[in-house]
């Protein structure tokens, strides 16, 4: 599976880009490509079959190789027996044994074993031995296996450990025998293997059973398992491998015989056809490649006109006719090309007609009109709307439209996921909705109109009436401060009033003063009230002039004092003025400078504790001179200061009552109209200064 995916990500990277090539290039490669899927199907099978058949005869041939030494094997015990008789006829045997001469007999013995390519020979008497030629072995065991299996054994000797094949034959007249043995060694493997033409092995049945399971254990126990023989093929020895168990004559296992064919021997051929059919298939490729480029020349020339022809029509050149010619399928495209370009002459200029239309129309209207498909993507932006929006009319279309308006969210949630008026309008017909959207960071009060689909289309109509809310919060802001602050103070100086009506002749001399002071405070708080009032205006609207004259600071002051001082002496505050005496004049407006500082006694009047202290301080420098107000209260609170001295702008922690939210502004104001600043700051002693900056006389 990985290489498949291999090879089709190959050809995904090497093949050529379609819209790049040409009909001719496909068709050969079309051509090309079957021919070589048919070669090589055909190779794959062949091969296929080849393998299986190679494979076939390759275990044929192992096992019969297999077979012939089993049966070379058997002829090489007759030849023992043959052997023995043959020894124990030997009259000089037969004379030195009657003699008595022993040490004369391994000679003899000798010669026999080498004639007759025995490995070992032995005269036994019974289980002794009377004489013996060649290599050690358990002649105990072998008379054992002669006495079990008869005239030619087959044994497994304890000392050796190699299988033994022998034969044994009786003297006449005695009660001695001759055994002849061959081991069943590499020696005699080798010449099995000259004799079959195959590699040849001969194992020990005990080895077999004693040793770790390598390749050659599953081969070993199937012929075993078989009793006859095992075949199959051992890639980790590159070989066939046949094997023939090799049993004694009374059923006892004694040695596995293998014969070895290498896979080379086999696979040779095989690779010889398939290089011939993979010839053969690169001489088919190499016709189907002049057939193809033939016959796809044939059939892409009249195709390329009519491309060609399409081009222009794509490009909206409907002026050349569309050229007949080319096999049946492609005339008939081509007469159904040129009905298809004397229509498209005809829609084209209704639809041109009609554009223009549309966008005189929209593009003539004051509100913003933009219309979605059926998942809400804008498909088309007016001018109007772009402006209203902030946003570029190419830049907006493609784009989901609560991307592009950004309406508030409510709860975490934007409302296209829970009232939007595009999907409301699709149930009822039309909608309208007030939207919030967000522009530049700047809130946009939006009345959106859409209109039920219609083809899959859906126009939305939009009207900015954000400076018309903006003017409906001040007004009704502003009245509702205007009430409260005027209701406060006149309904204190009614009440005052009605107190001297009624008591006018019998209340004593410092009620009545105390009442004519609560009169005379309240009409100082209207007044100062109506002063903020009247200097915002005329600040709005730009009709404030500031008199710049020679202004003795400590004549400001002390008219300030004289218009608050009643204010300061309702809640027991004390005033402390500490003017330098040499205090420079400034250049400023006396008339307005009072009423800076009555706004700001007035605002440390508000915060500041009872029986507290407000002071004036003053100093000077070389270009301009610090003035400020302190007072004993806690100061703004910290969520305050950034509108600290913004108009209409109310601290979150003021008192009642609350003020119209203009003094701060109006001292920023005038503050700044005489060319200085202001601020405000808390001191190392926790008490809230705010320090003006005013230039001095030049």
């Amino acid at each position: 599976m990985e290489r498949l995916r291999a090879l089709l990500e190959f050809l995904r990277t090497r093949l050529p880009d379609p819209g790049k090539t040409g009909l001719s290039w496909w068709l050969t490669a079309m051509q090309l490509a079957v021919v070589v899927v048919v070669a090589a199907g055909l190779t794959w099978y062949a091969s296929g079959m080849l393998r299986d058949l190679a494979d076939q005869q390759a275990k044929a041939r192992a096992l019969l190789a297999a077979s012939t030494a089993r049966e070379d094997l058997r002829r090489s015990a007759e030849e023992a027996r043959s052997a023995a008789r043959s020894l124990a006829d030997d009259p000089t045997l037969q004379r030195l044994l009657a003699q008595g001469q022993r040490e004369a007999l391994p000679p003899v013995l000798k010669f026999h074993c080498d004639a007759a390519g025995i490995d070992a020979c032995a005269v036994l008497s019974g289980p002794s031995v009377v004489a013996v030629s060649g290599p050690a072995l358990d002649w105990a065991q072998i008379v054992t296996a002669a006495s079990e299996q008869g005239a030619t054994f087959l044994a497994l000797p304890a000392i050796a450990r190699v299988p033994l094949l022998g034969a044994r034959a009786p003297l006449a007249g005695s009660d001695q025998s001759v055994y002849v043995a061959r081991r069943l060694d590499e020696h005699l493997a080798h010449a099995l293997g000259e004799q079959v033409g195959m590699e040849v092995r001969l194992v020990d049945y005990r080895t077999y059973t004693g040793a770790e399971v390598s390749a050659f254990t599953p081969l070993y126990a199937a012929a075993l398992a078989d009793g006859r023989s095992a075949v199959m093929r051992i890639d980790s020895q590159k070989a066939y491998a046949a094997c023939v168990p090799v049993y004694a004559v009374s059923g006892e296992a004694v040695a596995l015989l293998v014969t070895l064919l290498p896979v080379s021997a086999v696979d040779a051929p095989e690779h010889q056809l398939v290089h011939k059919l993979l010839v053969g298939a690169l001489l088919l490729a190499i016709a189907a490649i002049v057939a193809g480029m033939l016959l796809g020349e044939r059939v892409a020339s009249p195709v390329r006109a009519l491309t060609a022809a399409a081009a222009r029509l794509g490009a909206g050149d409907f002026s050349a006719s569309i050229p007949p010619g080319g096999p049946a399928e492609v005339g008939t495209l081509a007469r159904t090309m040129e009905d298809m370009r004397r229509n498209l002459i005809e829609l084209t200029g209704a639809l041109r007609r009609r554009e223009a239309e549309a966008q005189a129309v929209l593009g003539g209207i004051v509100e913003g009109v933009y219309a979605v498909d059926k998942n809400r993507i804008i498909r088309y932006l007016n001018p109007q709307a772009a402006r209203l929006l902030g946003v570029e009319a190419g830049e907006a279309v493609g784009r989901f439209c609560g991307d592009v308006l950004r309406p508030r969210s409510e709860d975490g949630r934007r409302p296209c996921e829970t009232r939007c008026p595009i999907l409301a309008a699709r149930g009822t017909g039309s909608v309208q909705a007030l939207e919030i959207l967000s522009r530049g960071g700047e809130p946009r009060h939006t009345v959106i109109i859409s209109a039920a689909p219609a083809e899959g289309m859906q126009v939305q109509v939009m009207r900015d009436e954000t400076e018309l809310e903006a003017v409906r919060r001040a007004r009704d802001s502003i009245l509702a401060n205007i009430s409260h602050e005027f209701r406060t103070p006149l309904a204190a100086q009614m009440a005052s009033i009605e107190l001297l009506a009624e008591g006018l002749d019998t209340l004593p001399p410092d009620k009545v003063r105390e009442l004519v002071a609560t009169l005379e405070r309240g009409t100082v708080r209207l007044t100062q009230l109506i002063d903020n009032l009247l200097e915002s205006v005329r600040i709005e609207s730009g009709q404030l002039a500031i008199r710049v004259q020679r202004v003795a600071l400590a004549e400001v002051v002390e008219d300030a004092e004289a218009l608050v001082g009643a204010l300061l002496a309702q809640r027991g505050q004390r005033l402390e003025i500490g003017l330098p005496e040499e205090l420079p004049l400034v250049n400023g407006d006396r008339t307005r400078l009072t009423q800076v500082f009555v706004n700001l006694l007035a605002n440390a009047n508000k915060y500041a504790p009872e029986d507290s202290t407000v002071r004036i301080g003053a100093q000077p420098y070389p270009a301009h001179l610090e003035v400020w107000v302190e007072d004993e209260g806690p100061g703004p609170d910290p969520a305050d200061q950034p509108v600290l001295f913004a108009r209409f702008a109310r601290g979150l922690t003021e008192p009642e009552p609350a003020g119209l939210g203009l003094g701060l502004w109006l001292v920023k104001s005038i503050i700044e109209r005489h060319g200085g600043s202001i601020r405000c700051e808390r001191t190392p002693q926790s008490r809230t200064r705010f320090t003006m900056t005013l230039p001095m006389e030049n």
